[in-house]
């Protein structure tokens, strides 16, 4: 058993690493690649996707499975050697029933398309990017019915994101939170709106640089381990376990584009740098579910950056990095500015209010291309008739509408939206079962201390990896299922006491 495992552990060893050569190469591709080389990135990491499918699904590699399940079986469920063969067979048992060929043609396609989108949304061009977004439908449909039987066709696509979920769950779960969300919202935005004029001054984006890495390096991000560049569309990536990074953008005219995206990228990054080292090369070496590294992220940015305990301590310093522009502008100003719930059309730029509505409208808009009951020339007015029936606001142009968001035009459509309103669920979920065990966290964030809850995360979430499924996670962590009471409770407490909402 010891030598098959080992044979296996270096097969799998062989596709992580081509899948990290492959992850750089999209890196490069969203920072420091000129234009010219879009078609042969394109090619390269399609050449890079075909070989590392190859090698996952090799049959030797469902035969060291088959050879080593009764020795995952004679071993508690929670040891490592259990979850490694759990994992890597649940992986396996998905890829091998998509054709090489389809995997390599939705690379090469994405790289095509994402160079694309590039140049049409500041060009607000929808016409340039719908032929190669039809493509994009047809391929998502094909990998989606690589996986027969489901119920809804999107199911295969968000159970490659988050884990046992499907269409009808994610529904159920949105509906649940929209009627708790909108009059929440209807209650705020009938009220005047906060002044965040303090935001829009001038800001360079060298000094935004240094304050928000400051920020960072104190949560915990390794920059021994990571950097941080430049991009159209922020993200986190890895290429081991040893190189986790992040990019953001800067706004000189809005201080908080690049600050909390910056917040929001860390933590996505202290969630990777935190997995077992030993896990390195196995598939346990990433997030538990897109929706799990989710709640990293926003527990980070807002839980966290968006609190008033944490400006206590840092506004100060801010001030003192930017006297020009807040030496007038008092900490309660400041507050309700970076937390200033409205209306608005830009997804990653809204509040935490209506965050999820954004998500919402993205989830069903892509569930109706998939299942045919919109088309992709349809899809605009789609898009600005939700905004304006959800949002109240129509979209005055593409750019700030249907292009706006990356993952359409990066990768299939379908499984990517959902994840972002389920990690605001777990973030509070999360956050509040780490004050129960540590009741010190939240003083400690008012004093620029964060070493307590970056280690209540590390022990309790990071460390594990993909061991764990979301349902296991939450269980182990919070004693119970996926809630939407914690997450309901952080937004009534927190927006109804700067609101004066009952």
């Amino acid at each position: 058993m010891e030598q098959q495992l080992e044979e296996l552990k270096r097969r799998l060893g062989e596709v992580f690493d081509l899948q990290m050569v492959g992850a750089l190469l999209g890196w490069d591709q969203s920072t420091y690649m000129p234009a010219g080389g879009a078609e042969a990135r394109g090619r390269q990491m399609a050449t890079i996707g075909r070989i590392a499918h190859q090698k996952a699904t090799d049959e030797e590699i469902g035969a060291l499975l088959e050879d080593l399940q009764p020795y995952a079986e004679s071993l508690d469920a929670d040891a490592d050697d259990a979850a490694l063969i759990r994992v890597a067979r649940r992986t396996y048992e998905q890829q091998v029933r998509i054709p090489e060929d389809l995997i390599g043609e939705m690379l090469a396609h994405s790289a095509a398309s994402y160079d694309a989108w590039t140049r049409a949304r500041p060009a607000n061009d929808f016409a340039a990017v719908r032929p190669l977004l039809e493509r994009t439908l047809d391929l998502s449909r094909r990998i989606a019915n690589c996986f027969p039987g489901y119920q809804h066709i999107a199911d295969p696509l968000i159970d490659m994101s988050d884990y046992g979920m499907r269409a009808e769950t994610v529904r159920a779960i949105f509906t649940q939170l929209r009627a708790e969300l909108v009059p929440l919202v209807q209650a705020i935005t009938a009220q005047a709106p906060a002044n965040d004029v303090c935001l829009h001054r001038h800001y360079p984006a060298a000094q935004q640089k240094a304050f928000g890495e400051q920020i960072i390096r104190a949560f915990g991000y390794d920059f021994e381990r990571g950097r941080q560049d430049l991009t159209h569309h922020p993200f986190m990536t890895k290429f081991s376990l040893g190189d986790v990074r992040i990019t953001t953008r800067y706004n000189e005219h809005d201080l908080s584009d690049g600050l909390f995206s910056t917040l929001h990228e860390s933590g996505h990054a202290m969630y990777e740098q935190g997995i077992k080292r030993t896990f390195e090369g196995t598939p346990l070496a990433n997030g538990t579910s897109a929706g799990v590294h989710e709640s990293q992220s926003r527990l980070w940015e807002n839980l966290v950056g968006r609190s008033r305990s944490m400006w206590e301590f840092y506004y100060p310093q801010l001030q003192a990095a930017f006297p020009a522009q807040l030496a007038d502008t008092p900490l309660d100003t400041f507050y309700r500015a970076i937390n200033k719930v409205q209306r608005s059309l830009i997804r990653t730029d809204s509040d935490e209010v209506t965050y999820n509505l954004h998500v919402m409208i993205r989830f069903d808009l892509e569930l109706a291309l998939l299942e045919g009951s919109l088309e992709v020339k349809d899809l605009p007015e789609a898009w600005n008739t939700r905004y304006r029936e959800d949002l109240g606001i129509t979209p005055p142009n593409d750019s700030n509408g249907v292009l706006q968001d990356v993952h359409w035009f990066s990768g299939p459509i379908g499984g990517a939206f959902q994840g972002y309103t389920l990690g605001n669920i777990m973030s509070a979920q999360f956050f509040a079962a780490a004050c129960a065990a540590q009741p010190t966290i939240e003083s400690e964030i008012s004093q620029g201390e964060f070493g307590t809850l970056h280690g209540w995360l590390q022990r309790q979430i990071y460390t594990h990896g993909s061991k764990f499924t979301t349902d296991e996670l939450l269980q182990r962590t919070t004693g119970g299922p996926l809630d939407i009471g914690p997450y309901m409770a952080y937004l009534r407490k927190k927006y109804g006491a700067m609101y004066q909402i009952g």
